[in-house]
């Protein structure tokens, strides 16, 4: 039995929660150096010579993104339930985490190469395409089975203080990544950020896995390979049991659209449609990640205090106005405002997301719920950047406007996900009869 009087201080220094902390900070360096910062940035230098070009790259980044999305979809459902029959967690974690690191130093490797053309484009950068699309992959399949650790950490009171830790200190770690690219990686061309990125990330995510340990439960016996995907259509059917898990998944599946196309198009939306110069970019996403420091803490707080669905709601009109902000042809430094809500809003979106589903998800059937989960945001995460870079390609004659429309469509999602959030009751999760 957990010792449910633990302060957050007594929380935050016990070994396995700051080693499962430790691989938010590991994690995050990836997501923001790569997925965010760097590899767009690395796209847009390499293909867009002209502004229309620009537009283009904008949709080969969110292009690469759906794939890795559509890869997550096909092999997610495989997850929860792998979790649930094995309790294994940690092992799937350091597989994942190998595998992206490797792939994540070798687009360190074959971004310079330019030997000759794969369709008609360098082939250096057809390979680091192809090696970010199975990193990404790699990076949100590790992430299902890290989420699937949180429930094993603490009770459910201490749950959104253990998860509020873990994606602040994931934040910190985006602004060591950013330092350590400026002080070692300087003016060197932007492929070498990608093996630098890799191996902190290893560095950081070590401690994960010496230190904690999955729980041990009685394995059941093995299965088809496809039962996996029979049983998550079981548990889509079922959820539908429980209205208020049912509900929260179909609006975290259009807000988690808005904020994960918003995080991997926010740098070729600030540098070509802003007028942001990339160093100029790297300190508002600075400034945006300090502000998600403080939003993952206070709104950890906020969620004890007033439930987690106000503060999903609350999080949800912050987001919606920092994307109103930024698509409208305001001043230039307007997008700072937008940053700073943006960046409270991505730090607290998965603090109270990873909560709500452990509060409304059936007792001892979390694992099962998250891979339902992460289908869910993964479903969402290839429509996202495929309706935004689709828009921007069909309109990429019309320059600057094809991104603000681009963006505008995320104002929508927001809004269904609202309606659909409403419709969460936060009750024990008992099954309709």
């Amino acid at each position: 039995m957990k010792d449910q009087s633990r302060s957050p201080i007594q929380l935050y220094l016990t070994l396995p929660i700051l080693a499962w902390a430790l691989f938010d900070f590991a994690n995050t360096i990836f997501s923001a150096n790569i997925v965010t910062l760097f590899f767009p940035q690395y796209i847009t230098e390499t293909v867009g010579t002209d502004p229309r070009l620009e537009q283009i790259a904008s949709t080969i980044i969110a292009y690469a993104n759906a794939v890795s999305a559509v890869l997550l979809i096909l092999f997610s459902p495989l997850y929860g339930v792998t979790m649930d029959r094995t309790g294994r967690r940690k092992k799937y974690v350091m597989i994942f985490t190998l595998m992206c690191v490797a792939a994540t130093i070798m687009m360190g490797i074959f971004g310079g190469m330019d030997s000759g053309t794969w369709f008609r484009l360098p082939n250096g950068l057809v390979l680091t395409i192809i090696l970010f699309v199975f990193a990404k992959f790699c990076f949100s399949s590790g992430n299902v089975f890290y989420d699937g650790m949180l429930s094993g950490l603490g009770t459910k009171r201490e749950i959104p203080l253990i998860s509020g830790f873990g994606v602040a200190l994931g934040y910190l770690g985006t602004l060591f990544g950013i330092f350590a690219v400026i002080l070692i990686i300087g003016d060197s061309p932007t492929y070498h950020t990608f093996w630098l990125s890799g191996i902190l990330f290893l560095i950081f995510a070590l401690p994960i896995f010496l230190v904690n340990k999955d729980r041990k439960i009685a394995p059941e016996p093995k299965q088809p390979f496809l039962k996996g995907y029979r049983d998550i259509y079981h548990t889509f059917r079922e959820a539908r049991r429980y209205p208020s898990i049912f509900f929260f998944m179909v609006a975290y599946f259009f807000v988690n659209d808005a904020l994960a196309t918003a995080i991997a198009m926010m740098q070729p939306y600030a540098t070509t449609v802003v007028g942001f110069e990339p160093g100029a970019f790297l300190v508002i996403f600075m400034v945006a990640t300090a502000f998600s420091i403080i939003g993952a803490i206070v709104f950890s707080f906020i969620n004890r205090k007033i439930g987690s669905k106000k503060t999903f709601l609350s999080i949800s009109v912050l987001l919606a106005a920092a994307i109103l902000i930024a698509a409208v042809p305001l001043p230039m430094w307007t997008f700072w405002i937008a940053a700073c809500l943006f960046g409270i809003a991505m730090g607290s979106t998965w603090v109270v997301s990873r909560t709500m589903i452990i509060e409304l998800a059936p007792p001892g059937r979390e694992g099962q719920f998250f891979g339902l989960f992460a289908f869910s945001a993964k479903m969402s995460a290839i429509m996202g950047p495929f309706i935004y870079g689709s828009i921007i390609l069909l309109l990429a004659d019309y320059g600057t406007i094809a991104s603000r429309m681009a963006i505008t469509s995320l104002m929508v999602m927001i809004l269904i996900g609202v309606f659909f959030h409403m419709k969460v009751k936060e009750t024990p999760p008992e099954a309709a009869e």
